[in-house]
């Protein structure tokens, strides 16, 4: 599958990383074309990378995954053309995290929206599907590296979309029976805050090599 890739940190680079190893083309869009941190990855990653411009990744994809700052995705995901992302699922990993004041950080959307659902009215024809945005980056593309079963979220209005982010997350080794489908994108809402209490954990347990898993009763 060509794959579209936006943002060029820790988690656009580790995401795109597993998606050339499963064999994927992968091309990494920022704002310039040339970003240092863009050129650097496709030396590294081999003959299935590619960078461009946002609108270059979302032109080349069949897919689209949107690693940005939450505060700058909207705008990203406008440099990429709705145009672009048309009809394509869009795979939303981001957080809208503020750090105006210092840490901890607060959300720059919460409650009775969320940034999940702010893409999809920005670009309604693009299937947005909200996921990963639970856990630190190594474990995304690595779930057993916890040694134990643990549970990723999925939300969006588009069955089909969410039926193939869920195919492509148990090739990343997420078993299917962890990955729970929360709904529709309103749903977003639930994950995008569990990142305030996220935060405190990790700094309680003093590392971000954690996740959650749901106990069900009788």
């Amino acid at each position: 599958m060509r794959i579209g890739v936006l943002g060029t940190g820790v988690v656009g680079r580790t995401l795109a990383d597993k998606l050339v190893e499963l064999g994927h083309e992968v091309r990494m869009g920022s704002r310039p074309e040339g970003n240092e941190a863009a050129v650097e990855w496709v030396r590294s990653a081999g003959d299935l990378a590619s960078e461009g411009t946002f609108a270059d990744a979302g032109d080349f994809a069949e897919l689209v995954i949107n690693a940005t700052k939450g505060g700058a995705s909207l705008d990203a995901l406008q440099a990429a053309g709705a145009e672009n992302l048309a009809g394509k699922v869009l795979v939303d990993v981001a957080n809208a995290l503020e750090f105006h004041e210092g840490a901890p950080p607060t959300l720059i959307v919460a409650n009775d929206d969320s940034l999940a659902e702010r893409i999809q009215e920005a670009f309604p024809e693009a299937k947005v599907v909200k996921t990963f945005n639970t856990v630190t980056a190594a474990v995304m593309v690595a779930p057993d590296s916890l040694n134990e079963s643990t549970n990723l979220f999925v939300c969006g209005n588009d069955a089909r979309a969410k039926a193939q982010v869920i195919e492509l997350l148990e090739t990343f080794g997420w078993l299917s029976g962890d990955i729970i489908d929360l709904g529709d994108i309103t749903a977003a809402r639930g994950p995008e805050m569990y990142l305030m209490l996220w935060i405190r954990l990790m700094g309680a347990q003093g590392t971000p090599q954690f996740n959650i898993r749901l106990v069900r009763g009788e």
